[in-house]
């Protein structure tokens, strides 16, 4: 079984979740992973079905209680974690070695690129969007649901970007945010712009990419076995990121 992430229309932590999830991946290795975490407190998720232009999607929704706003990666005002933090916390995790260590590569990659931006140490980043909890939340689900899909190959198409400003705890950044713009060019990650004014790629989809790219072609014909659709939060045109299943 391979998997093809489309990204026709952006990629991000919720949305390659809720794709997953939408492919049959198991919640209740999921749910086992979240609750072993030692954050219960500290959030809930909801998963449910939306239509988005008219297409069925699943929807992954970190609510944060204390917080009473809900899922969005820019703009958190709660604890700030370095890296070992965010690695303690994935350690905790009721799940697989493999899972740990792709939950861990993905946040490295984001740690990594936080640093170059911001001129640090990779040990003196404390993450403003990564560290907050419904980050932490979406990549672990996200290497938990991976790990129980456990594909033989993963391939991407180009990663698409809109245009503009979006606002986050740094202040008002220029699309795609600096972060992102690190990660594709350190990854060589393939990227196209279009007319969509916003942010369509984040720096936690365009982590999971970056953990993923190996730069091998898609077959120039498949069967498609399934397709899970992931529905973004976004105001842009048509938030959803499809990931296809084929043999």
């Amino acid at each position: 079984m391979n998997l093809f992430f489309e990204c026709a229309n952006g990629i991000s932590g919720d949305m390659s979740v809720a794709a997953l999830l939408d492919l049959g991946a198991s919640k209740e290795k999921l749910e086992k992973a979240l609750s072993s975490m030692g954050l219960n407190n500290e959030f809930k998720y909801v998963i449910s079905k939306k239509a988005v232009n008219a297409i069925m999607a699943t929807d992954f929704d970190v609510i944060l209680p204390h917080y009473e706003h809900n899922h969005n990666e820019h703009g958190h005002h709660h604890e700030h974690r370095n890296l070992d933090d965010v690695n303690a916390i994935i350690d905790k995790a009721d799940t697989t070695k493999n899972a740990k260590e792709l939950a861990k590569k993905i946040f490295k990659i984001v740690a990594q690129a936080e640093a170059k931006v911001h001129g640090k140490d990779i040990n003196e980043v404390h993450f403003h969007e990564v560290g907050a909890i419904d980050s932490i939340i979406d990549i672990v689900s996200f290497a938990v649901l991976f790990d129980d899909l456990n594909p033989e190959k993963t391939f991407f198409r180009t990663l698409t970007e809109g245009y503009g400003t979006v606002k986050c705890q740094h202040g008002v950044m220029n699309v795609p945010v600096p972060a992102v713009c690190e990660i594709t060019s350190k990854y060589k990650l393939p990227l196209r712009f279009t007319n969509n004014e916003g942010e369509m790629i984040t720096p936690t989809g365009a982590a999971i990419a970056a953990a993923l790219y190996t730069g091998e072609k898609l077959p120039e014909s498949i069967i498609i076995e399934k397709v899970g659709n992931g529905a973004g939060k976004r105001p842009y045109q048509n938030p959803i990121l499809r990931v296809i299943q084929f043999d």
